[in-house]
């Protein structure tokens, strides 16, 4: 039996321990939205971990909006949007498997002059 098959990590991605602001929305066709904040606690290619004060139940969609750390020509901030499925729920964290996302500018920083 090989290492693979002993183990019960399924991810196919490798984790990024990254530490970015986090805002939630659930996506239901109910006129309520739940929303949220939290920090991320870790991101692939395919999912994200993050903290929320909120039960998110596994199954429902969100979208998450996580601050980026670089920013787009030195001076423009970004944020990611992503969409998907909350695969996982335990004790304030959540864990969404990402099926779409996209990278939004937040505005241009300010530019400092070199002196």
């Amino acid at each position: 039996m090989s290492r693979e098959d002993t183990t019960s990590d399924r991810r196919t991605s490798d984790r990024f321990p990254i530490e970015r602001e986090v805002r939630y929305k659930v996506l239901n066709k109910k006129s309520t939205e739940e929303i949220g904040v939290g920090r991320t606690i870790n991101m692939s290619s395919t999912g994200v971990l993050f903290t929320t004060e909120q039960l998110l139940l596994p199954g429902r969609r969100v979208e998450v909006s996580i601050s980026w750390p670089a920013q787009l020509d030195n001076r423009c901030a970004l944020r990611l949007v992503a969409r998907g499925r909350v695969v996982r729920f335990d004790e304030g964290k959540a864990a969404i498997e990402i099926q779409q996302y996209e990278f939004k500018t937040q505005g241009k920083a300010p530019i400092i002059p070199i002196q």
